[in-house]
């Protein structure tokens, strides 16, 4: 009983690749496809040989595609020496090679970078010229954590961020940092490390910071962080270990320390689970008639069936008002079993989260597993997927379908489509709407931070669709959050080995 409960959370420990490519052929079922079917002629470490060209250059995202990389694997170019695999692999194969040589030519061979949190890093001294304006990039403060996950412009230029294993700091007008707030909700940096990964994984971090729509007339600052615990539920005590589940208060910053704090969201602590936080997500946005959504990620136990179940709080978006109170018209406030803040399901890793006044539209950003990760635009009571379908594969090569464990028979027409589908992965993470005020020509335009692609990018709308996705910076750094300071300031949180960072785009 115990082992079906926690299989899911060590899944999370898995590494497709830890190490240096070369050395995962054996770990990698994508990898090792690639060695017995196309190293030959292109290199174990996709460099090329005299027989095949190399294959590692790294592309923007809106080059190469993964259906052009499919249809040359399976037609082949015979004119050049390479056969067609149409006959001789099957679409799965060849879509696991397709996503493996995709992910390669996004982030080129880092060798054991595979996280891209130690590559060297450095602000371009140049403007930086994209279709629409050019822009430089300046530094606004560092020293901060390596791991941060959010931050919230406040009207006085000063910023708050959070760390996540430490709590909230305010960044000043100069830069420097003040002391950890006292009084927030407690962190913890007990975590799990991957061997030769920086990344962590562990339970009771401080997630998301937002401040209150008339902020400086209430000062309301909106915080969702781990609520980590010990015995409080069957599984921590049969497994002697933490366990864990989002919660959202709020609070307001008075002479340096912070009070009044109220819990406005929490869950029974029968939902709470060993599976690491950095599945929470736990982003929050504000509509323009009180209501505050924020996003719950993949925190179930078993074979992620929470994320489906109505009378779970995991894998959803949840609407509250700002008071924390429940809106009569929410989708299934008056169904008997549902979590009667539930908004949205079906979602996996939900990373980014805004709402549009100009447009009334609410967006979001998610992770997929290999390839997949997508850009949603999320509808009440509307059925997102997860973990039915995904247009990535599974880790180990599998299509994603654990509605046939689950015994949930898939009907696509009842699943919301992503908007646009990002494979590889870039490791989508958060986003703004840009306003228009500092460029113009990016109004009503997403921007949109990733951290394994290292890349900033500005994807257009038209309507309910993502029409045209270009890439604004290229080969930069893992981008945690991206926000709108008061002017409209673009501000990026930058996460790296070396200490977070926040930088601001200021027009050329």
């Amino acid at each position: 009983m115990l082992n079906r409960l926690i299989s899911p959370y060590l899944v999370m420990f898995a590494v497709v690749c830890s190490v240096s490519i070369t050395a995962c052929a054996q770990e990698d079922p994508y990898y090792g496809l690639y060695v017995k079917e196309c190293a030959t002629c292109h290199g174990d470490g996709f460099q090329g040989t005299g027989q095949g060209p190399a294959l590692a250059q790294p592309l923007p995202i809106e080059q190469g595609s993964l259906d052009q990389i499919i249809m040359a694997i399976k037609n082949g170019a015979v004119e050049k020496g390479m056969p067609a695999f149409g006959q001789a692999l099957s679409p799965l194969e060849i879509k696991r090679l397709a996503i493996l040589i995709s992910e390669v030519r996004m982030t080129g061979v880092k060798g054991n970078d595979y996280y891209n949190v130690q590559q060297t890093f450095s602000i371009p001294s140049d403007p930086i010229q994209t279709e629409k304006h050019a822009f430089r990039i300046e530094s606004v403060a560092t020293g901060i954590d390596p791991l941060p996950y959010s931050i919230a412009p406040l009207p006085d230029g000063r910023i708050l961020v959070t760390e996540k294993m430490r709590g909230l700091r305010i960044v000043n007008t100069d830069g420097s940092l003040s002391p950890l707030i006292d009084g927030t909700p407690q962190t913890y940096d007990h975590s799990y490390q991957m061997p030769g990964v920086f990344l962590k994984y562990g339970n009771g971090w401080m997630l998301d910071v937002t401040l209150h729509p008339d902020y400086e007339e209430n000062g309301w600052i909106y915080m969702t962080f781990g609520d980590r615990c010990m015995q409080c539920n069957y599984i921590s005590r049969m497994s002697a270990s933490a366990v864990s589940m989002l919660k959202l208060v709020r609070g307001r910053i008075a002479d340096g320390v912070w009070v009044e704090q109220e819990t406005l969201w929490e869950s029974d602590s029968t939902t709470y689970t060993p599976m690491a936080d950095m599945t929470l997500g736990g982003r929050m946005t504000f509509d323009d008639a009180g209501h505050l959504f924020f996003s719950l990620g993949m925190k179930g136990v078993s074979n992620f069936s929470d994320i489906q179940d109505l009378d779970r709080p995991s894998g959803k978006i949840h609407r509250i008002y700002d008071d924390g109170s429940i809106p009569e018209d929410n989708p299934y406030v008056n169904h008997p079993e549902a979590v009667p803040s539930i908004w949205s399901y079906g979602h996996r890793s939900p990373q980014g989260l805004e709402f549009n006044p100009r447009t009334g539209k609410l967006w979001g950003t998610e992770m997929g597993p290999r390839g997949g990760d997508e850009v949603n635009l999320i509808m009440p009571g509307k059925n997102y997927g997860w973990p039915l379908y995904s247009k990535g594969l599974n880790y180990d090569g599998t299509p994603v379908e654990y509605g046939k464990q689950l015994g949930i028979e898939l009907d696509l027409s009842t699943i919301e489509q992503t908007k646009i589908d990002l494979t590889p992965s870039p490791a989508i993470s958060s986003f703004v709407i840009h306003d228009g005020s500092v460029f113009p020509e990016w109004k009503d335009n997403l921007i949109v931070g990733s951290l394994k692609a290292t890349e900033l990018f500005r994807m257009v709308i038209d309507g309910e669709d993502i029409v045209h996705t270009e890439t604004i910076i290229k080969d930069f750094a893992r981008i945690r959050d991206v926000e709108h300071g008061p002017d409209g300031t673009i501000y990026l949180l930058l996460e790296h080995a070396d200490g977070g960072q926040i930088v601001k785009l200021v027009k050329d």
